[in-house]
């Protein structure tokens, strides 16, 4: 099973409000002169999420050291919060590596929000026909200001298929999704998340941004976005832009597939199965596209 687009990587430390020794050593009781209670307090939780943003679905098993130069934290400090987690079931150890994983505990934590997810609820027997359809994996996927996120999913039936495992979170210029959600975006918030780097697109260059902003006003002029084999030369995914109340984008479907099974006429089949879904799923939430 492989994703048709790579999530991103765990956050920066600019993202996370920090986790540089300083903060490490915050958590390990060692706050600075201007750092009270509750200066303390916040970087212990601040250093905890951080580390839980390390695991990702390419790398579900990780161990203190691999953690710990991830967000710049000593192993100590690593291992103490970790033992924290493991108590709560936010984390739990593989009996046989000794390392890390994502515990079930944190869809006790994430099931009360998943359940009031009007897009998600409503999604979903959309998504179900769209992959009986199209016999291609479906997902439904949400912004959170600057990358994808996954809140759903129907796998396709096929033994060789591209999945988006839930909570996976996509920054990647070409994928498709993202392409959506940016082409709904004010330019001059598009330049900065690809110029800060939040938004991946390698070798970046004033004459890229300008391809790429054309791009983005082919795709929404279009209807959906398509990447074929820019992610990853062995997938391609189509994506189509669902929208609330207001007529603005609030989620997008999107269909990943191998690439070996997706003729570039084939493509232009999903793109346009995809926006029907979404048009669906538009109205199921009482929305109206973006006149």
């Amino acid at each position: 099973m492989m994703a048709t687009m790579t999530p991103a990587a765990a956050k920066d430390t600019r993202k996370s409000g920090g986790t540089a020794d300083s903060a490490g050593a915050t958590a390990d009781g060692g706050a600075g002169s201007n750092g009270g209670p509750d200066a303390k307090g916040a970087s212990v939780v601040v250093n905890a999420i951080a580390v839980l943003r390390t695991f990702s679905a390419e790398e579900p098993l990780l161990g203190v050291t691999d953690i710990a130069g991830r967000v710049g934290m000593h192993k100590s400090s690593v291992s103490r919060i970790l033992a924290t987690l493991e108590q709560e079931g936010l984390v739990e150890r593989d009996p046989e590596t000794r390392r890390f994983r994502l515990g079930l505990g944190l869809i006790a934590v994430a099931g009360p929000l998943l359940a009031e997810m009007d897009e998600r609820r409503v999604a979903y027997p959309v998504l179900r026909r769209l992959t009986e359809q199209t016999g291609e994996t479906s997902a439904l996927m949400l912004w959170n200001g600057d990358e994808a996120i996954c809140v759903e999913q129907i796998a396709s039936p096929h033994q060789i298929k591209h999945t988006t495992p839930l909570g996976a979170r996509y920054r990647d210029a070409m994928s498709a999704s993202v392409q959506v959600f940016l082409a709904n975006q004010p330019a001059e918030r598009v330049r900065e998340l690809l110029r800060s780097g939040t938004i991946t697109f390698p070798g970046l260059d004033d004459a890229g941004l300008e391809a790429y902003e054309a791009r983005l006003q082919d795709v929404a002029r279009r209807g959906w976005a398509g990447n074929y084999g820019e992610s990853s030369m062995d997938e391609v995914g189509v994506a189509a832009p669902a929208y609330d109340h207001r007529g603005d984008v609030t989620a997008v479907v999107l269909i990943p597939a191998p690439r070996f099974r997706v003729s570039r006429e084939r493509l232009e089949d999903l793109g346009e199965a995809c926006v029907a879904a979404a048009a669906q799923v538009t109205t199921r939430l009482g929305g109206r596209a973006a006149g």
